[in-house]
C-alpha cells in the first residue's frame, strides 16, 4: 500500500492560500461571474509572470485603434473607456507580479443609457501560464476557476459477493458512478449437483464478478488524472479478497489506502465508507469539517455548554476574546454596513444580505435619519460579514474555520444556526 502520510499531506488549498484567503478569492470569482455586458464590452487581460508590460500596453493601444471601428456608438464608447482604464492601470507596473497579472474592465451597468465602467484586478494564487486578451459579453474566468477546484479525487469501491458499487470522492462530494450485481448462485443449489461441484461453480462465478468489478473500476479510476487514493469497503470477506487479488490495475493497487467494514452499498454505502475511513482521511477537508461541526453540536446539548451561535451572541464572545473556534458558513452572503447621517452625524450599523444591501443602496437617498429626520443618509462602510468576523477573531487569537455547504453538517450550520457559530473558552 502507498504510505498514507505521503499521499494525504499534499493539500491544494493549504499550499496556495489559507482558509479565509481561499474564501475571498472564490467570492471575487463568484462576483465577476455574475457580470454580463449588454454587448461585447467586457475586457479580460491575462499577463503571465515575466511577460513585458510594454508589449501588453502596445497591444491594448492597437485594440483601441480597432475599437474605433465599432459601429454602435454606445458600445464603441464603453469599450474605449474600458481599454483606457486598463492602460492607466498598466502604468502602475514596471514588471508583472510573481504569479502574473489579471485585469478585468468594462461597463457593468444594466441601464443602457448610464454606463458604469469599472476595473478589477486579481492576484492569482498560483502562476498563470496563458496570455489572454478578449473583449466579450462576460469576463474570461475559466483559468481561475480551474485554480479553485479541489483537485483531490479518491476512488471508492464497495464489493460484496452479490453486488458492488463504484464511485468517487471528489473534493467534498461523493458520487456513485456504477452499481453492479453478480450472478453468483445462492447457497441453495439445484438438485442433482454435488456439493463440491456446486461450490466450485460459486467460486468461479464470484471470481468472475470480482474481475468485472476490477475492470469497471480500472476504466473509471485510470481516467482520473488526480486520483490520490482508493478506499475499499464491504460487509464480508470479499473486500479483502478483492484488495489482495490482482483485480485492479497494478498502478491502482499502489493507491489502496485501506479497507473498511460497511453495511450498505450504492450511494448510502459510499458515504458510509467515507465516514468509516475517517482515520485514513483525517486530514481531508470533508472529515475535518464534519468533526468541527459535530464537536459544536455535541457541545450545544451539554448542561455547561460552551457553544454559541447567531451573529449577536457570537459577536459578543468575539469582542471579549472568549472564542476558541469560530465556525463560519461559506454560504453566509451577508454584509456589515455602517450608515452615517450627513446632517447630524448619527451612525448606525446593520447586517444585510446581498439582496437587502442592493435595495438599500438604491433607496438610501429617500430614507429619513431616525435621529434628525433629514434625507442625508450615506453608506459609509460595507464589508463582507464573514471577513469582518474573521478579522475580529484574529484579534483574539481565535481559530477560524470556513465551513462549506457541500456536506450535510455544513448545510445544517447554515440552515439551523444562520451560518455563524462558536466554541467558546468560557461563558460570559
Amino acid at each position: 500500500m502507498v504510505e498514507v502520510g505521503t499521499l494525504l499531506n499534499i493539500f491544494y488549498h493549504i499550499l496556495i492560500m489559507d482558509n479565509k484567503e481561499f474564501y475571498e478569492f472564490k467570492k471575487q470569482l463568484k462576483f465577476l461571474s455574475k457580470i454580463r455586458g449588454r454587448h461585447t464590452e467586457l475586457v479580460s487581460v491575462y499577463i503571465p509572470a515575466g511577460y513585458e508590460i510594454s508589449k501588453v500596453a502596445a497591444q491594448i493601444k492597437d485594440e483601441q485603434g480597432t475599437a474605433t471601428n465599432i459601429k454602435s456608438k454606445g458600445t464603441r464608447k464603453n469599450v474605449l473607456s474600458a481599454l483606457e482604464r486598463v492602460m492607466q492601470h498598466l502604468r502602475l507596473y514596471k514588471n508583472t507580479p510573481p504569479n502574473g497579472l489579471i485585469i478585468f474592465s468594462g461597463n457593468i451597468s444594466e441601464d443602457e443609457g448610464n454606463p458604469k465602467i469599472e476595473l478589477y484586478t486579481l492576484n492569482p494564487p498560483e502562476p498563470i501560464s496563458v496570455r489572454i486578451y478578449r473583449c466579450d459579453q462576460q469576463f474570461v474566468l475559466d483559468p481561475l476557476l480551474e485554480m479553485i477546484e479541489d483537485k483531490r479525487v479518491f476512488g471508492l469501491i464497495i464489493v460484496e459477493r452479490g453486488e458492488a458499487s463504484i464511485g468517487l470522492l471528489r473534493g467534498k462530494k461523493v458520487e456513485l458512478l456504477k452499481h453492479l450485481t453478480s450472478r453468483v448462485p445462492g447457497k441453495f443449489r439445484a438438485g442433482g449437483q454435488s456439493s463440491v461441484r456446486f461450490a466450485r461453480l460459486r467460486e468461479i462465478a464470484a471470481d468472475d464478478f470480482k474481475d468485472t468489478v476490477g475492470e469497471t473500476a480500472n476504466e473509471i479510476f485510470l481516467a482520473q488524472p488526480n486520483l490520490e487514493g482508493i478506499l475499499i469497503g464491504g460487509g464480508g470477506y470479499t473486500k479483502y479478497e478483492f484488495e489482495e487479488g490482482e483485480y485492479l490495475h497494478h498502478e491502482l493497487r499502489k493507491k489502496i489506502l485501506g479497507v473498511a467494514d460497511t453495511a450498505y452499498t450504492e450511494l448510502f454505502g459510499l458515504n458510509e465508507l467515507v465516514d468509516k475511513s475517517a482515520g485514513i482521511l483525517e486530514n481531508l477537508d470533508i472529515t475535518k469539517e464534519k468533526d468541527i461541526v459535530t464537536k459544536f453540536l455535541k457541545e450545544l446539548i451539554k448542561d455547561d455548554s460552551l457553544a454559541a451561535y447567531g451573529e449577536k451572541e457570537v459577536r459578543k464572545y468575539l469582542e471579549a476574546g472568549a472564542v476558541d473556534t469560530l465556525l463560519l458558513s461559506e454560504g453566509l452572503n451577508k454584509n456589515r454596513i455602517k450608515i452615517k447621517c450627513g446632517s447630524c452625524g448619527n451612525q448606525t450599523e446593520k447586517t444585510e444580505t446581498d439582496e437587502e444591501l442592493f435595495k438599500l443602496e438604491q433607496q438610501i437617498s429617500s430614507i429619513q435619519c431616525e435621529n434628525c429626520g433629514n434625507l442625508s443618509l450615506n453608506i459609509e462602510e460595507k464589508v463582507d460579514l464573514l471577513e469582518e468576523l474573521a478579522d475580529l477573531a484574529q484579534e483574539g487569537s481565535t481559530k477560524v474555520e470556513v465551513i462549506s455547504t457541500e456536506t450535510e453538517e455544513g448545510s445544517q450550520l447554515l440552515r439551523a444556526f444562520g451560518g455563524i457559530a462558536a466554541i467558546v473558552r468560557y461563558r460570559l
